[in-house]
């Protein structure tokens, strides 16, 4: 692996991103204007040999890693180059750098403290295909928090970012969780230095409770060792609290009442997800990322089934409506028999097909979505590639109030459209 980073040829430091216990993040560029996004990890590496263990864990994480990237997510981030900094042989990872807010900054004034149940439920849908991505190939993410989660501008996806802790070695892991780690969005068996596939399931749970609820099960009153150690407790002993009453006080002040009432009818599937997402023992959450991926396909692909019926039933009320004053217009001009027989009998014959329509539909793709979660799990097929990335003009979304620098820089809003993936806006809308 070649030794590039700050101080080398080739890739040149912007300037730190975020610093931490578990590793920094710089901003990088390499020739001509390719930035992107530089992990660097806090235990050197002295020998750049297979006999110097370090070395040889953080190099078969490394090829363990590579494989996220042989068939490309939308929704994970590209692993772009790795190996041992010039000046302190510290262990880096470069990886592409994502234009955009993380989830942390959404959260935050001028936004709302809340998401939208219809964006929750699309960040719900690509975090759960970033997971089932990694999750194939062996990776263990370890770290999902909400500024490790980026809404890219440029193809409205939510992105999973940084892969450090994947690379570093069990020993180093354990100790940069226990010193380091965001407690608040740990799984019980992490406290113990733990990782497994369901560690990040619970994780994902706790971000979609954060979505709705506006705040994490158990916040972090402080950085202290003690306030740690209390977070750390809860989640092992506690139980989590109820997300609806949460909501319920936080929706924004300056939602209609009718946008409150309909915000406040979170889909029961959703819920339960989630339930199941955080329980205590891993034993109970969904196996992997390909499972859970499975359950919210199947639950939106639901959501979308009902849409259409509600639509059809929408266009017979309208004909009924439309029906109703044709008879009336009639009535006047003394011509009401007729067009009121003529007008019943064309009425029954819409209803009669419409119902039939209706129940042949609900018969042919109705799901309990109430217990989504108990259903058995459809395996994914291995080896399926992921369709590529659209390129698609920038967007930005309408919640970052920033100013242009000039008119050149302005973005311009993007036309709104419906998505594959059923919802109707590939911008948030919080």
């Amino acid at each position: 692996m070649a030794k590039v980073f700050t101080i080398t040829e080739g890739l040149e430091n912007m300037g730190a991103l975020r610093t931490g216990g578990q590793g920094s993040v710089y901003k990088g560029k390499r020739m001509g204007a390719i930035l992107s996004a530089v992990k660097l990890l806090p235990t050197p590496i002295h020998a750049e040999n297979t006999e110097d263990k370090n070395f040889r864990d953080f190099q078969n994480e490394v090829e363990k890693l590579k494989k996220v990237n042989e068939d490309p997510s939308p929704n994970v981030v590209k692993i772009l180059n790795s190996g041992l900094t010039e000046s302190g042989s510290l262990p880096f990872i470069e990886m592409e750098y994502i234009e955009g807010p993380d989830l942390e900054d959404l959260l935050k004034p001028p936004h709302s403290s809340i998401f939208t149940i219809r964006e929750t439920i699309k960040l719900a849908d690509h975090l759960a295909n970033a997971l089932a991505h990694c999750h194939k190939v062996g990776v263990k993410h370890g770290d999902i928090k909400s500024n490790n989660i980026k809404f890219n501008t440029a193809t409205g996806n939510y992105i999973l970012l940084d892969f450090g802790l994947a690379v570093m070695s069990d020993e180093q892991r354990r100790s940069s969780l226990r010193h380091a780690g965001a407690v608040e969005f740990m799984a019980p068996e992490q406290h113990d230095g733990k990782m497994l596939f369901q560690s990040d399931i619970y994780s994902y749970g706790i971000i979609l409770y954060e979505l709705l609820a506006g705040t994490v099960p158990f916040p972090l009153i402080n950085k202290t060792e003690t306030s740690r150690n209390m977070v750390m407790l809860s989640h092992i002993e506690k139980q989590i609290p109820d997300l609806m009453e949460l909501r319920k006080n936080r929706l924004p002040a300056d939602w209609s009442e009718e946008k409150k009432a309909s915000e406040m009818m979170v889909p029961t599937w959703l819920l339960q997800l989630i339930e199941k997402c955080l329980q205590k023992d891993p034993e109970n959450r969904f196996h992997d990322g390909v499972g859970l991926y499975d359950a919210v396909n199947n639950s939106k692909q639901d959501i979308l089934n009902k849409e259409q019926v509600t639509t059809v039933i929408n266009e017979l009320k309208a004909e009924n409506e439309r029906l109703a004053n044709l008879v009336q217009k009639y009535e006047k001009g003394g011509k009401a028999r007729t067009f009121i027989t003529a007008g019943i009998i064309l009425f029954v014959c819409l209803a009669t097909f419409g119902i039939n329509l209706v129940l042949n539909h609900r018969k042919g793709t109705e799901t309990d979505s109430t217990n989504v979660v108990n259903k058995p799990i459809l395996p994914i097929k291995k080896n399926v590639k992921t369709e590529p990335e659209k390129k698609v003009t920038p967007v930005t979304p309408d919640t970052l109030q920033t100013v242009p620098a000039s008119k050149k820089d302005t973005v311009k809003p993007k036309t709104t459209k419906k998505t594959k993936d059923g919802l109707i806006n590939d911008v948030p809308e919080f």
